[in-house]
C-alpha cells in the first residue's frame, strides 16, 4: 500500500523491507531505490524488529505498522512513522512519526501526519486517532494540534515521566 501526498510517497512496509531497513542503509536504499538520510531514524532498530515480529505473526496487519516516507522531489528516505497495530475493539488507532533533522521544519511532519489520519480513518472500524508525546509542548505536539488533535490525559511513566495522550475523532 502506498499513501501519497503532496511531497511525501508514505510506503507501507512488508517484512522484506523490515528486514532490509534492519540490516542496514545500503541494503535498504537497494531495495527501496532511494537515497538515504544517514539519521533517518531516532526509534531505532527495536521499533523496526517490533513492526516485522508482528507482521510474522499476522501479514494481514501490514497496513497498520510502519510506513517509510520517501520525499519525492529527493528520492529521499526521510523518517518513519505509521500505526501501532490495527484498530482495537472500541476503534482506535495509536500514531507515531519522525522525521529526520535535515528535513523538520518544512511542514513534513505534519503532511505525513495527515496522510496517516486520512488513511486510518478510511477503514470504517477506525473511530479514534491516538497519540502520545513527551508532557511539554515541543515540535510534536504542535503537529498534533496542526492536524486536529486534543490533549485528553496526563500519564505518569515510570520509564519516561510525564506523558501526554492526544486524541482526534473521526469526523
Amino acid at each position: 500500500m502506498l499513501i501519497e501526498t503532496k511531497n511525501l510517497k508514505l510506503i507501507s512496509c512488508d517484512p522484506e523491507i523490515l528486514k532490509s531497513a534492519i540490516q542496514g542503509n545500503d541494503i535498504l536504499a537497494k531495495k527501496l531505490n532511494v537515497a538515504i538520510e544517514d539519521d533517518w531514524t531516532e526509534f531505532g532498530i527495536g521499533a523496526l524488529q517490533y513492526s516485522l515480529d508482528r507482521l510474522l505473526e499476522n501479514e494481514n496487519d501490514r497496513n497498520w505498522w510502519s510506513y517509510f516516507p520517501i520525499h519525492k522531489q529527493d528520492n529521499r528516505l526521510i523518517g518513519s512513522g505509521g500505526y501501532k497495530g490495527k484498530p482495537s475493539a472500541d476503534g482506535a488507532v495509536e500514531l507515531g512519526y519522525e522525521i529526520t533533522p535535515a528535513y523538520r521544519n518544512r511542514g513534513l511532519a505534519t503532511e505525513m501526519t495527515k496522510g496517516l489520519i486520512q488513511n486510518a480513518f478510511n477503514d470504517n472500524r477506525v473511530k479514534t486517532m491516538v497519540a502520545h508525546t513527551l508532557g511539554q509542548e515541543n515540535p510534536s505536539t504542535k503537529v498534533l494540534l496542526k492536524c486536529g488533535f486534543e490533549k485528553v490525559q496526563e500519564i505518569n511513566d515510570t520509564e519516561d515521566g510525564l506523558i501526554w495522550r492526544w486524541e482526534l475523532q473521526k469526523p
